[in-house]
Parts: structure tokens; sequence; C-alpha cells
């Protein structure tokens, strides 16, 4: 009969090896933050009409900086944007991020029809593969029309055996043009997004994605059950539902009108799902939000995600 020291002994020792296994697994794995904000107009432009020596306009300098404050507490590993510039704003966004302490040096940039507004992509991470969208148009009646902001599309080694494809856009606002219906607009954007990503996950099913940006349209609209797609299929995206500090799901406020709407979103493939850290991952709750943008940033935290040194 074996003593019962010895029992203990073997006990504890199981005990020992299963405490090393689990730290060697945290150490492994490191989590990474993915968010996604709509800057408002961080952009320098004329005046609509204006001379040609008329002063840009550009993003006060207050504005600026309660974003930066923000990104501050948010500590993105990743950050998808709308509503930037140039290539030229895009590069002072960076430099302010560096020396607030949020290096991304690795970026993508891209603009569709609207030649005011476009999408950025910056990263800690090195982009490896790149295939954003600047020229779409679609048919209404009988206009052909460009996707006003186009697709953001860029992969991300996270990791030598990690890869995550971001998909942004920023669909047609719910601002009135007298040449279009502006709900129909949106609902041809989002077909054109929803061929964008049937054309990789027919390909790749296994392909990790996150599409994110302002779609600037509620959950239960025809637009957005086009871009989640259908549940059977291998090209379904997942709709990652996020909360506030205080349960709530508003990601935007209309001031004019004292509407508060959920218009910016995270859908991800469902190779990646297992990977989102839904507990971590939230919208940013700041009582000054609109000092900022109109706009609160979301976050993404994915989880699983063996370790690597960026480069």
């Amino acid at each position: 009969m074996s003593s019962p020291f010895r029992r203990r002994t073997f006990g504890s020792a199981v005990l020992f090896a299963c405490v090393l296994l689990s730290c060697g697994r945290a150490e492994d794995t490191a989590p990474v933050t993915f968010c996604a904000y709509n800057l408002k107009n961080w952009l320098s432009q004329k005046p609509l009409g204006a001379a040609e020596d008329a002063p840009l306009i550009t993003k006060p300098e207050k504005e600026k900086a309660r974003v930066l404050a923000f990104l501050q507490q948010i500590q993105p590993d990743i950050l998808g944007v709308c509503e930037i510039g140039t290539a030229a704003d895009l590069t002072e966004f960076q430099a302010r991020l560096k020396a607030a302490g949020i290096d991304l040096p690795h970026t993508e940039f891209n603009h569709g029809g609207d030649p005011t507004r476009s999408l950025a992509l910056l990263s800690r991470f090195p982009i490896v593969a790149r295939n954003s969208q600047s020229r779409l148009d679609y048919q209404m009646g009988a206009a052909i029309l460009p996707m006003q902001r186009g697709i953001l599309d860029a992969t991300l080694e996270i990791a030598p055996h990690f890869q995550v494809r971001l998909v942004g856009v920023h669909l047609k606002s719910k601002r009135a043009i007298p040449e279009a219906d502006e709900a129909l607009m949106r609902r041809n954007e989002a077909h054109l997004l929803r061929r964008h990503l049937d054309a990789i996950l027919t390909k790749s099913p296994q392909t990790n994605i996150v599409c994110y940006g302002d779609f600037n349209e509620h959950r239960n609209e025809p637009a957005i059950s086009e871009i989640i797609g259908s549940r059977a299929s291998d090209t379904y995206m997942t709709d990652i539902l996020l909360r506030d500090a205080a349960g709530l799901v508003w990601t935007h406020f209309w001031d004019a009108a004292d509407v508060y709407s959920r218009f910016d979103y995270f859908f991800v493939s469902r190779a990646l799902r297992p990977h989102v850290d839904t507990r971590q991952s939230h919208i940013f709750t700041a009582a000054d939000f609109d000092d900022a943008s109109d706009h609160r940033p979301i976050v993404l935290t994915l989880k699983n995600v063996p370790a690597a040194h960026p480069q």
C-alpha cells in the first residue's frame, strides 16, 4: 500500500505541472485590441464653392485632442477609421498617435467616389496583402453611381501562423440628396460588400475576417441582413453585439434630432468567431464622447492569438 505522503506528493506534482502548463498557454497567447472609429471629418478641405485661395477648413484642435485622449485609453493594436481626408491627413493622424504613445507604423488607405472622406487602417502588425477596392459602381435607373468610400481590404500577420483580414467600409449616410434615394444607395453598396465577402469566403472558407465600419443602417434593415448572409452558408458573418458600460448598444448620436442609433458594427467570419472575446469587446464609454465625434469608438478583442513580436 502506498503511503499517504507519497499520494500527497504525487498530487502536488500533478497540480504543479498543471499550473506550469496553464502558465505556458497564457504566455503563448496575447489579446489583440482592434478599434473602429468614425473620426468625424479628420480632414482639411475648402468650403463648397469657395475660391481657389480660400483657407482650408480643418477638424477643430479640441476635437482632435479628445479623439487622441480616447484612443490613449483604448490602446489599440489595430485601428480602422472612417472620415479621414487625404493621405496627408492620415500621415498627420499617425504622427499624432505616435506622439501620444500609440505607434501604428503599418497603414492602408482607400477612397471611393467621394473625393473628401476616405478610409484608413493603422496597425502595429505588418500588412501582408492588400486588396482594397476604390472603383466600384452600381446602377440605379439610368444612372451609374460609385460606391462612395469603396472597400478597404488588408490582411495582417498577427503571428507567423495567424492572419486576419480586415474589410472596412463607410456606407452612404442617411443624409438625403436630391439626385438619388439614399436608402437604396446604401442597399446597393451593401450588395457590393456582400459580393466582396462572398468572393473571399467561397474561395477560402477558413479565412479570418473582420468586416467593420460605419454602416449608417439599423440592425433590422435589408442592407445589414444581406451583409450578414445566410446562417446555413460558409459565407455567413456573425454580428458581434457590443454594449457600453451601462449596457446600451448605440454608437451614434444625431444631436439635431436627439436620436441615438447603432450604426457601427463588427461582423466576423465563422473561422474567426472562436477568437472573439465578447467579455472584453465593448463600446467605449465617455460622457464627453461628442467632444471628439458624433460616433463612439467600438472595440473588438481577439483572444487565443499566438503571441508574436510585431515587426
